[in-house]
């Protein structure tokens, strides 16, 4: 059997999984923000109580988080969950757990789970992208996650935003200590902070999604903005790994037109004379991150 972990910005969720692909358990918790045992309990606990109720034994363990683990260090590096950066995360755990756990970027295992059975299935090259508290991205090629020299491949959304224009310079201040990135524009909390220096009204970003959807014009204006913030970024990343497939989750792949409107954003800053794009959303929706890790001892 296989558990898998999707450390979140506001929830961890995991999952069991048996030998032929069966959901044998699922769970999910408020993430412990700002709390780094806390955040050790939480995810021990869970692997824990899923582990029984799938009446398991013999399981392994892999868990999907933000940022990734420094090859030179051993710590976590660029995790938008700030609390577990620089810390012995992996270590930690699995002394909290007594056993061995592998460990992955969450943009990664999405991606890795869309190729294997999802979305992007049959595909040579997949990139993953997850746009939710944080704007992360992985790139699987012939089903293995690319994790590069440094364990940053793929990251995506720490990259400025391309072809930015005079009122998007220099762009919002990031926590990474950086401005523009393309997080502080594309996640969940730059959509809301748009809107409200737009607008002057604070929202969240499924009611701005919501209110889009029922014609309201100050929330169209505001996704028609991130779509095309979002288009130019993925532009980046095809203009640099071409992939066959680009497949959306976490909590803004559902915005209001956003998968079948990104194409047509995209098109116009690839450098090619003829293009043929394909976004697709998550097929396992929010499972997507939990059963990637689950296959990350396969990898």
């Amino acid at each position: 059997m296989r558990i898998g972990i999707d450390l979140g910005g506001t929830k961890i969720a995991g999952i069991a999984i048996g030998d032929d692909d069966e959901v044998l358990a699922v769970a999910r918790v408020p993430t412990p923000r700002g709390d780094y045992d806390g955040s050790i309990s939480a995810i021990s606990a869970m692997v824990n109580e899923l582990a029984e109720r799938a009446k398991a034994i013999d399981f392994s363990v892999g868990i999907g988080m933000p940022g990734s683990i420094s090859p030179m260090t051993g710590k976590v590096q660029n995790a938008n969950s700030t609390w577990i950066n620089d810390r012995h995360f992996q270590s930690d755990l699995e002394t909290a757990l007594n056993r061995s756990v592998r460990l992955a970027n969450d943009a990664n295992c999405l991606a890795v789970s869309e190729a294997c059975d999802g979305a992007g299935k049959g595909a040579a090259s997949v990139f993953g992208v997850i746009l939710g508290t944080g704007c992360g991205g992985g790139l699987v090629v012939n089903g293995t996650a690319v994790s590069g020299r440094h364990n940053i491949g793929g990251e995506w959304g720490h990259n400025p935003l391309p072809w930015a224009r005079g009122s998007e310079l220099p762009g919002p201040a990031c926590w990474c200590g950086r401005s523009g990135c393309l997080e502080t524009w594309l996640s969940g909390p730059a959509l809301s902070a748009d809107h409200y220096a737009w607008t002057g009204t604070r929202l969240p970003a499924e009611e701005i999604g919501f209110n889009a959807s029922a014609g309201d014009g100050d929330a169209i204006a505001t996704l028609t903005r991130h779509l095309d913030r979002c288009g130019r970024g993925l532009a980046h990343v095809i203009n640099i790994f071409d992939p066959d497939i680009i497949v959306l989750g976490g909590g803004l792949s559902g915005l209001y037109g956003l998968v079948d409107r990104l194409p047509g954003a995209i098109a116009p800053y690839v450098f090619a004379d003829a293009v043929d794009i394909r976004v697709e959303a998550a097929m396992h929706g929010p499972e997507s991150g939990v059963r990637g890790a689950a296959r990350l001892w396969a990898q």
